[in-house]
C-alpha cells in the first residue's frame, strides 16, 4: 500500500491544458510505484512523481518488422505500450510491466 503523501506529487502534477489530451489512465508498476499516462491519439506524457516524458504514437512497423501488439508510443529514451489494463515499459535492456489501478 502507498501511503498517501507519496501520491500528493503525483496528482498535483499534470501536463498543460493546449495539449489536450482525452485520456488519463493511472497504472502500479512493482519497481516504480504509481505512473500516470495522459494521452491522446498523437502522443503520449507518462508521469511520474516530478518526472513528465513525452512519447509520439509509432507509426506501423516497416517491412520485416515484427508488429507489436497494443498502442505504441516511442521517443528516444523509451517505448510505452498499452495492452489492455497492461502498461509495458521499455527502456532496453530494461522492461517494466504495470497494471491498470483506475482510469479518469
Amino acid at each position: 500500500m502507498v501511503p498517501a503523501l507519496l501520491l500528493l506529487p503525483l496528482l498535483a502534477m499534470g501536463s498543460p491544458w493546449w495539449e489536450d489530451y482525452a485520456t488519463k489512465e493511472t497504472f502500479l508498476c512493482a519497481e516504480q510505484g504509481p505512473v500516470v499516462i495522459e494521452r491522446n491519439e498523437a502522443q503520449a506524457s507518462l508521469l511520474t512523481g516530478r518526472y513528465r516524458m513525452t512519447l509520439f504514437r509509432a507509426q506501423q512497423p516497416s517491412a520485416g518488422e515484427a508488429p507489436i501488439v497494443g498502442i505504441v508510443y516511442r521517443n528516444e529514451l523509451m517505448t510505452l505500450i498499452l495492452r489492455g489494463d497492461q502498461l509495458i515499459l521499455e527502456q532496453l535492456p530494461q522492461r517494466t510491466t504495470c497494471m491498470r489501478t483506475e482510469s479518469v
